[in-house]
Parts: C-alpha cells; sequence; structure tokens
C-alpha cells in the first residue's frame, strides 16, 4: 500500500467469508497509484446487498434500481473536515455482492476479479473519470484494463478483455 493511505472494506456480515478484504485493499491502491493521486488519501469500499445499493441510487441519483457499483466522492465543496496530519477523504465505493457473482458467472471469470473490476470502476470515479458519452467511455474502460493487467498475477480467473 501507499504509506499512509487508509482504505476502509467493509463487508456485509452476509458476504464476509466471500470477500478478500486485502486484495480489495491491494487493488484500489494500485488504482490510486497509477492515477497518480498524490499525498495520502482515505476510502473506503463497502460490500453490501442489491437492496442497500438500490436504495443509495434512488436516494442519490433518483434511480430506483439496483446496480453493480456506485461511487460517492467527498465533492471539492464538501463540509467534511480533515484533521491535521490525517489524509484527505476521498470518498466512497458500493458494490453489490449478488451482482459481482452474477456478473462474473456471466463473463466467464472469478467473483474474485468481478469485484477488483468494480473496486477500480468506482475509484476511477471518484478521480473524476465518467462514462457518459462513448468517448470518456472508452478513456475508462481503458484505464481499468490497463489497471487490472498490472494485477494479473494476483487475481484468480484470466483477464477477458471485458469491458464494463
Amino acid at each position: 500500500m501507499r504509506d499512509k493511505d487508509r482504505i476502509d472494506v467493509q463487508t456485509s456480515p452476509r458476504f464476509a467469508g466471500e470477500v478478500d478484504e486485502e486484495l480489495l485493499r491491494r487493488v484500489t491502491t494500485e488504482a490510486l497509484r497509477r492515477e497518480g493521486v498524490g499525498g495520502e488519501v482515505a476510502l473506503s469500499v463497502v460490500i453490501t446487498d442489491d437492496e442497500a445499493v438500490r436504495e443509495l441510487n434512488r436516494q442519490f441519483r433518483d434511480v430506483d434500481a439496483p446496480t453493480d457499483v456506485l461511487a460517492f466522492d467527498s465533492g471539492e465543496e464538501s463540509d467534511f473536515v480533515t484533521a491535521p496530519g490525517e489524509p484527505a477523504y476521498l470518498g466512497d465505493v458500493v458494490i453489490s455482492y449478488p451482482r459481482a457473482v452474477a456478473q462474473a458467472e456471466e463473463y466467464g471469470h472469478s467473483t474474485e476479479r468481478e469485484l477488483a473490476l468494480l473496486a477500480v470502476h468506482g475509484v476511477l470515479h471518484l478521480v473524476g473519470y465518467d462514462h457518459a458519452d462513448e468517448a470518456e467511455r472508452t478513456e475508462m474502460w481503458a484505464r481499468q484494463d490497463e489497471i487490472l493487467g498490472s494485477l494479473a498475477g494476483q487475481l484468480s480467473g484470466e483477464p477477458d478483455g471485458r469491458r464494463r
């Protein structure tokens, strides 16, 4: 990990035995490193169920449906105060574990690999990437592929070139 980054992985008790939290810390750290994020940062990765993600999606995006991953950046105009000497809070990545399992099966790779992809996707949103149009999508997917490719030896399941 980068020296003083704080990557807090919180897994719903229902999925606790299924999620390699240390791997998610390594994946998010690598995404931050490859994106050249300066200074020390903190972020949370939350692994939960479809219903919790659906509620967040409804509440914050006015979309009453579950999705695989949501990212909530802290925002430049955040009222969040960082204590002196503490890393800046980047935001939260919320992943639906049931979606990750279903998508892993659909694309023929491991759930671990899908969780890694979703974590990287969320981190890229936190640092400013989006996929609202084709050019943005192409750029974001290329970054995901590059970051996941750099972690190939650490993930179970072969790279499949899948683009979210």
